[in-house]
């Protein structure tokens, strides 16, 4: 997770993204945003996330998140 939170940090770091709100919803992510992540996602955990998987579910919270980078083969220490 600290990954995670490392990357969403480097791409938004105005917000705190350990606090348990919707991301989208609340208006810390936005679309492009979400390309950025899935990008760093792919470098970070040598994975290639599939377009289909890009929905808004998977980027809401960290769990979200957490689960594409594991669905797609990623492993977190």
């Amino acid at each position: 997770m600290n990954k995670i939170l490392e990357i969403l940090g480097e791409i938004r770091p105005e917000y705190d993204f350990s606090e348990d709100v919707d991301f989208i919803e609340a208006g810390m992510l936005d679309s492009f945003d979400v390309i950025s992540i899935v990008t760093e996602l792919d470098e970070a955990f040598g994975i290639s996330i599939d377009g289909a998987d890009i929905l808004p579910e998977y980027f809401s919270s960290l769990t979200g998140i957490r689960q594409l980078v594991e669905k797609n083969g990623g492993k977190l220490a």
